[in-house]
């Protein structure tokens, strides 16, 4: 039972390339061409194949509605939050998440440090796009006339004497932060407050949420804070695997 069901596994992927002949299908298999008809019918009676009028075989729409059902009951928030809880247990520091929604991009979770200075910031509260770093995460993600647009729409406060001044200079950071696959805020929205963050990838590759680790200065120094990349990298990239249901490193798509 357990070879049928693999066989059957198999298919799919093939299909995935395109729509493929009974032939075409044995052939991947490594079987005759009667299992593999047997095989391609079991997936059509469910919807899971689907045979075209010229004979050949090719993804049924159940397998689709299925993804999209999988997707959408996903929470990145759910799945993520008790690795927040581990981060800030392994550091002491106060842990977010935060996800992009049209231009705002909003704090989702939020695991407060254990030292007396706390961060002023909340749970549903967008934040300081040019400058954070879970901004910078999540719009660099973006595909390039999507992020050169809003670059444009952008106001830039200074915030600080570190704050991003315009649009071209919050390019050439998303740039960066695209290159190298994390971010850091050292003290561009608040001059004693410094972050780190990382990329929690989807099903897709694509950035669907940013966590990051922030501290006070006076608890930890910038260079201190940036030593734990390793740490939030590895957090992130659990969170990402367990999002996506993928059991290795979750790659971009380059777009």
């Amino acid at each position: 039972m357990s070879q049928s069901v693999e066989r059957a596994l198999a298919i799919l992927p093939l299909l995935a390339k395109g729509s493929a002949g009974l032939g075409e299908v044995a052939g991947e298999l490594g079987v005759h061409k009667s299992t593999a008809l047997r095989l391609l019918r079991t997936l059509h009676e469910h919807r899971f194949v689907y045979r075209q009028a010229d004979g050949r075989y090719r993804l049924g729409v159940q397998l689709f509605a299925l993804a999209a059902e999988a997707v959408e009951s996903l929470d990145v928030r759910e799945i993520a939050h008790p690795h927040l809880v581990e981060l800030n247990r392994a550091t002491g520091h106060t842990v977010h998440l935060a996800l992009l929604q049209d231009d705002e991009v909003v704090y989702v979770d939020k695991v407060d440090s254990r030292y007396p200075v706390r961060m002023y910031s909340r749970i549903g509260r967008p934040v300081a796009l040019t400058v954070a770093a879970v901004a910078k995460l999540l719009l660099a993600d973006l595909p390039e006339p999507e992020r050169a647009a809003l670059a444009q729409r952008l106001e830039y406060p200074r915030h600080t004497a570190r704050s991003t001044p315009d649009a071209a200079a919050f390019l050439r950071e998303l740039a960066l932060v695209r290159e190298q696959g994390w971010a850091t805020d050292l003290g561009g929205h608040e001059e004693s407050v410094n972050c780190l963050g990382a990329p929690v990838h989807g099903p897709d590759g694509r950035v669907v949420a940013a966590l990051s680790v922030s501290a006070p200065s006076v608890v930890v120094t910038a260079e201190g804070l940036c030593a734990l990349l390793p740490l939030v990298l590895r957090t992130a990239d659990t969170i990402s695997r367990e999002y996506s249901g993928s059991p290795g490193p979750v790659q971009k798509d380059g777009s």
